[in-house]
């Protein structure tokens, strides 16, 4: 299975490569990853019983993804966040006991799915602002040909 790229038959073939891997597992999962690392920085800081050398390790883990294992995990646990949970902690056990700590699901998927809509309005926005530039030199090229005008579907008048 593909996992850098959103599987779906209207992304394949509608959306882009860039937004297809944006939306994908393997970006979910590092996204998810970030939030976790974000956590507990901000738990650290307040105080909680989290470790310096325990961010450091969530960090240096954050890539280490085999989102195959983590299907394995999710079939026993029948969580999806649990076996990300899991996973993470195989692959930075030093700090296995802080990941998603105090923290809700919805805390970490809905905070990892509004900062992937952001990088997505982000995608749209510029080519927006590429298809409003072309429209716009299209415009100025053409400014002085005449074109028929319509009204209620009948031809009226040059402009």
């Amino acid at each position: 299975m593909d996992h850098d790229q959103y599987q779906d038959p209207v992304a394949q073939r509608y959306a882009s490569t860039e937004m297809r891997g944006l939306f994908s597992p393997l970006r979910r999962a590092l996204t998810w990853r970030e939030v976790w690392i974000a956590l507990a920085k901000v738990e650290a800081e307040a105080g909680l019983p989290v470790t310096r050398e325990q961010v450091q390790a969530l960090e240096e883990a954050r890539d280490e993804i085999d989102l195959d294992r983590v299907a394995e995990i999710e079939n026993e646990t029948r969580h999806d966040v649990m076996a990300h949970i899991r996973h993470y902690g195989e692959v930075a056990p030093a700090a296995a006991g802080v990941i998603h700590l105090g923290a809700t699901s919805c805390f970490v998927t809905d905070n990892a799915d509004l900062i992937i809509l952001k990088i997505a309005l982000g995608y749209i926005r510029d080519r927006l602002l590429r298809v409003i530039h072309e429209l716009s030199s299209f415009c100025r090229d053409n400014a002085e040909i005449p074109t028929l005008g319509l009204t209620h579907l009948q031809p009226a008048q040059l402009t």
